[in-house]
């Protein structure tokens, strides 16, 4: 048994006055199956950047082990995969890949193909396959469920679940429980490291944030109790010096305002402290407000009705034929395969030119609002998306605060956006769209927890229609009122 060490972590960019991490200690086992969750922009990605040594920082990271990271960086995609993989473990032998792609479900013909013509599914479970045939090592696996169907979280799930000397980053609920044996939390103030998987973890967590609420109630009430007493004693120091002004005996007077006024300056001084240390304790609440929606009612009862509708591609359909309707409030999850053809038809209902069989019918004046997959469009202020989308910038930015956005977020460009809060500036967006049909594609790739469980809260209070493509399970299970399998 061998331990890695974090010990009085701290670290900020360069380009930034606010730290990313202050003070940081804990301890890990290098056999335990690590989940790491946290919202999105907290430091995540930066953290294992750090076990990397890819920054410098001040502190201690004490390892008996080298680390790998996923995603990993092919350096030529046109070779084949074989190998591709054999420069990521030069140490393996053929059955050992076979036998891994074996447990991923992964067809053996792989590896004879060029590394760029496998899906990104594909690509995944080749790379997790190689990475864990390098023994010795501790493995860092970033957001690998982002090109992963529901079956191939499970298959990749099932295959975790049989490994060890981990940490996983993922916000999917499901896949998480299903993989992982201790759970390593980012907190506002601190990391937290505790044995179990992620219910049993947010089921605490929960409960100590019940606990937390109240206690900052309480905490809030003393911080204003004590900065009045603070007021009041300087006040009080204050009539104190002024009494020496006019006194007859200046010498007694001014003895005793000296006194009064050492006493009530101790006094302010501890209450001071005090309202600091209370303070401090209200660092690593978590919120998450509730967001609004406002759908559009249509006239109609029927918004939309595919039938025997298919995309088609070089000549053939890449689904079996579809019949269904989108009536008003419904919420529709597309469920199938990668390249199924479910972004297709999403991309059909808002009228993409895209060759299909069947017709497919919608009623007049429908209004949409889209959320897409990719999100490497997104640059420049968060100010002037508002202007270019004709959305109002007020509300955009109270439903991104609302989504843990901190304010000196919205001067930064969003380029240099994590790959979560770029997602949340398409949802943001949408919602300040009022629509008929809301249209998201998986809108949840990146998302935090917290965020996750704010957008089902409102899916369900709002009612809005919808048809969607999401892969997280939970989800899926929470908010669809109708399943469509291609």
């Amino acid at each position: 048994m061998s331990m890695i060490r974090v010990e009085d972590l701290s670290f900020s960019y360069s380009s930034s006055y606010d730290p990313i991490f202050e003070h940081v200690s804990f301890t890990i086992d290098t056999d335990w199956k690590l989940g790491f969750v946290g919202r999105n922009g907290r430091g995540k990605t930066t953290f294992l950047n750090l076990l990397l040594g890819k920054y410098e920082y001040s502190g201690k990271i004490i390892s008996s082990v080298p680390f790998d990271y996923f995603p990993y960086s092919i350096s030529d995609p046109s070779q084949l995969t074989i190998d591709a993989l054999w420069a990521v473990c030069p140490m393996a032998e053929e059955w050992e890949l076979l036998r891994e792609l074996s447990y991923l479900d992964v067809d053996a013909q792989i590896l004879w193909r060029p590394f760029e013509t496998l899906s990104n599914g594909e690509q995944t479970k080749a790379l997790l396959a190689a990475l864990f045939l390098k023994e010795g090592r501790f493995l860092l696996i970033d957001e690998p469920t982002n090109h992963l169907d529901a079956g191939a979280r499970e298959i990749v799930a099932a295959y975790l679940q049989k490994k060890k000397g981990f940490i996983l980053v993922s916000h999917d609920r499901r896949f998480l429980d299903s993989c992982v044996d201790h759970i390593l939390a980012l907190n506002r103030a601190n990391i937290q490291v505790q044995s179990g998987n992620f219910s049993s973890w947010i089921e605490n967590f929960s409960q100590q944030q019940e606990a937390e609420a109240a206690q900052n109630e309480r905490l809030r009430r003393d911080i204003k109790r004590l900065k009045a007493s603070a007021r009041q004693s300087a006040a009080w120091s204050d009539r104190v010096e002024a009494s020496k002004s006019g006194a007859a005996d200046k010498g007694f007077v001014g003895h005793k305002a000296a006194k009064m006024m050492k006493r009530s300056k101790a006094i302010e001084a501890r209450q001071e402290k005090a309202i600091e240390q209370k303070s401090q304790l209200l660092k690593n609440a978590e919120s998450a407000e509730n967001l609004k929606l406002h759908p559009l009612v249509h006239h109609a009862g029927i918004l939309a009705r595919f039938d025997e509708v298919a995309p088609v591609y070089g000549g053939g359909a890449v689904c079996s034929p579809l019949s269904f309707e989108i009536r008003q409030g419904d919420r529709v999850a597309l469920q199938g395969k990668n390249g199924s053809g479910k972004s297709s038809l999403l991309k059909l209902i808002l009228g993409a030119p895209i060759q299909h069989t069947g017709t497919l019918s919608l009623a007049s004046g429908l209004v949409f609002s889209y959320v897409s997959q990719d999100t490497s469009h997104l640059c420049g202020s968060l100010s002037a998306y508002a202007r270019e989308n004709q959305i109002d910038e007020s509300l955009f930015k109270a439903l991104l605060r609302k989504m843990d956005f901190e304010r000196v977020q919205f001067e930064k460009d969003m380029a240099k956006f994590s790959g979560g809060q770029k997602k949340k500036v398409l949802i943001a967006r949408s919602l300040c769209e009022s629509a008929h049909i809301y249209i998201w594609d998986e809108p949840l790739n990146f998302i935090d927890i917290y965020s996750r469980g704010q957008i089902e809260t409102l899916i369900a209070a709002c009612a809005p229609t919808m048809i969607f493509v999401e892969h997280d399970a939970a989800f899926c299970s929470t908010i669809a009122t109708k399943f469509i399998q291609l």
